[in-house]
This record gives structure tokens, C-alpha cells and sequence, in this order.
């Protein structure tokens, strides 16, 4: 008696499931019919890739204290933050924007284009922050100096040599950047010099001719 008891419970579940299948693709092309977009039946979630692993310049509790940040005005709680998330956001840091700053500010990391940032993207704007690649004149700049590091928590000395590190490893990008212009600028000389003399030789034996 018990298994047919749950033999009819399964079969009802699943013909309960199939009708529901069966009633959203009825929706769908009733929408398609009429030229109507269709919604996703499930959100997007963001992407699960492993941030520790990506981020290394981070450590875990820097990387934990973003992602507090990040959920903290992530109101929505959807895993990202909109364009009126961002907004209000700045707001409360007390450095408002503009609403063609705002969207200037998540095209700067918006590496999947959906206008939106997700966690993942939230970090680069740390990275960019850190070695000095955000435009000056970025609202994310004043948004990571304001959040990247608790005053209360780490203390003035911890905050000291944190932003001391910073200065620091903005120097060696810096250099680095320096160095690899100059060392491109020489290979362009030589080759500029090369071919000039390759027209000089032309022009001596084109005399012989």
C-alpha cells in the first residue's frame, strides 16, 4: 500500500513538473508571436571563479573586507552593483557623481559589458587603484581611497605602512613603464638608422649604374 502511496505521489510531482515545462514554453512562443522579449526564468548569477587565486596582490582578509564593502551597498543583493547602487554609494563616501560619471566609472571595469559591476570587477578597481591605471579625473579613485583600508580596524601605523606599500609598488610600475618606453623607443631609433642607411647604400651604388 505505502509504495503505491508513493509511486502516485512521484507521478503526480513530476506531471506537475512536466505541466509547468510544458506551460512556460507556451508563454514563450505566445511572447515570440508577438514580438515580446522573453525573461530569463532564472537570474544570472555572477561568476563563481576563484578571486583569491586571481587576485594575489590581495590578501584573504583584504579581499574579505572588499567583499563587505561590496555587500554593504549591494542593496539589491544580487551580486552586483547597478548604476543607482553606485550612486548612492558615492553619496554616502560624501563624493556624489554625476550620472555620466557614474556610468563612466562602471565602463572603467565593466569587463562583460552589462552595465554593472560584480564582485570580481568591484576588485579591479583596487588593482587599478594600486598601480595607478585608473584616469585621473575616474571617481573610482576617490571611491577606493575611501574604502580600501579601516582606519579604525588596522590602526594609523597599519595605515601608514599600507599606504607606504602603495606608494611603493606604484614606483616600480611606474618604472617599469618608464623602462619598457625607453627600450621601445631605442628599437624604433635603430630601425629608423638601419633603414636610413640601406637608402644611403642604394643611393651610392645606383650612382655605379
Amino acid at each position: 500500500m505505502d509504495n503505491v502511496s508513493v509511486s502516485s505521489g512521484s507521478s503526480s510531482a513530476d506531471g506537475d513538473e512536466l505541466s509547468a515545462v510544458l506551460n512556460r514554453r507556451q508563454k514563450i512562443n505566445e511572447a515570440l508571436e508577438d514580438g515580446k522579449p522573453v525573461p530569463p526564468q532564472f537570474n544570472r548569477r555572477p561568476s563563481t571563479k576563484n578571486v583569491y587565486l586571481e587576485f594575489k596582490e590581495f590578501s584573504r582578509k583584504q579581499i574579505n573586507e572588499y567583499e563587505a564593502t561590496f555587500k554593504k551597498f549591494d542593496t539589491g543583493k544580487d551580486g552586483y552593483l547597478d548604476l543607482g547602487e553606485l550612486k548612492r554609494m558615492m553619496e554616502k563616501l560624501g563624493v556624489p557623481q554625476t550620472h555620466l560619471a557614474l556610468k563612466a566609472m562602471i565602463k572603467e571595469v565593466d569587463e562583460d559589458c552589462d552595465d554593472k559591476i560584480s564582485f570580481r570587477e568591484f576588485l579591479l578597481i583596487y588593482r587599478k587603484s594600486y598601480d595607478g591605471s585608473l584616469p585621473l579625473d575616474c571617481g573610482l579613485n576617490e571611491l577606493a581611497r575611501l574604502t580600501e583600508i579601516n582606519v579604525d580596524e588596522v590602526g594609523v601605523i597599519g595605515a601608514k605602512e599600507f599606504f607606504e606599500a602603495k606608494i611603493e609598488y606604484q614606483g616600480i610600475a611606474n618604472r617599469f613603464e618608464y623602462e619598457l618606453r625607453k627600450e621601445i623607443e631605442e628599437k624604433k631609433r635603430s630601425e629608423d638608422e638601419m633603414s636610413k642607411r640601406k637608402i644611403a647604400f642604394k643611393e651610392k651604388t645606383a650612382i655605379f649604374q
